[in-house]
């Protein structure tokens, strides 16, 4: 299945967290649209590695999303080296995406703009005709090479250089976030459980999440948005897309 659209990122929860606005808002536009997890989350303070993968097919469930699959890396430990980016190049030629959306070039979490890197440069290898890679079957990929690759905005404030109206888009944002209820504010999940709170788990961060992307909306003259940085210039042919 060729994708319009590949979200590659560290943890289960992180696309839902930057991008999954702007992911549902091109596939209401036809796109097709899939999520590649680097990592199960197992360092995360709550859930469990198994929990977070059935949280991930069960946002991908509410999102409607064609794909969404798990390269396997160590949270935590991965790095940008061969291996790693090997791990990941089978995945950018299985789909073809013309665009790839990753973690922030810089955050709070050091996964995130190690990914974003990690990622980006994957992408350039992939359209590398002598970097050999096999697909399930062993057969030899083809080389691929995304047109675009966009960094998402995480926690960290980041100007972007552009946003993405999400506002029809953002109550079933919302809802894939909460999917994770081991990672977010869910009541029902916090009074079975005795794990602690984490950074992410709070009342609080859940309304800092709605206000980043009420600020982005704003930005752009409507309710709800999300920012990307980019690389590479963007270029348009019409200038009436540009809202």
């Amino acid at each position: 299945m060729k994708l319009d659209i590949l979200a590659i990122t560290a943890h289960p929860d992180d696309v839902e967290l930057c991008c999954a606005g702007t992911l549902l808002s091109q596939m209401a536009l036809g796109k097709k649209v899939g999520i590649v997890d680097l990592t199960r989350g197992e360092l995360g303070t709550r859930g469990t590695p198994e929990g977070r993968i059935a949280e991930a097919l069960r946002a991908a469930e509410i999102m409607n999303i064609d794909v969404r699959e798990n390269v396997g890396l160590a949270d935590g430990f991965f790095q940008n080296n061969e291996a790693h980016q090997k791990a990941i190049i089978p995945f950018i030629r299985k789909y073809q995406p013309d665009i790839v959306i990753t973690n922030a070039a810089s955050d709070r979490h050091p996964d995130h703009g190690r990914a974003g890197q990690l990622v980006a440069e994957s992408c350039f290898y992939s359209g590398l005709r002598m970097v050999k890679t096999l697909d399930e079957n062993g057969v030899e990929q083809e080389a691929w090479r995304p047109r675009q690759v966009f960094h998402a905005i995480q926690d960290r404030y980041i100007k972007p250089d552009f946003i993405v109206d999400i506002t029809d888009v953002h109550e079933k944002k919302v809802q894939a976030m909460l999917a994770f209820q081991s990672q977010f504010h869910v009541p029902a999940y916090n009074s079975d459980s005795n794990e602690p709170q984490s950074y992410i788990s709070t009342p609080e961060f859940l309304e800092f999440v709605i206000a980043r992307a009420r600020e982005f909306g704003h930005a752009i003259g409507a309710t709800f948005g999300e920012g990307f940085t980019t690389a590479r210039a963007l270029g348009i042919r019409d200038l009436s897309a540009i809202i």
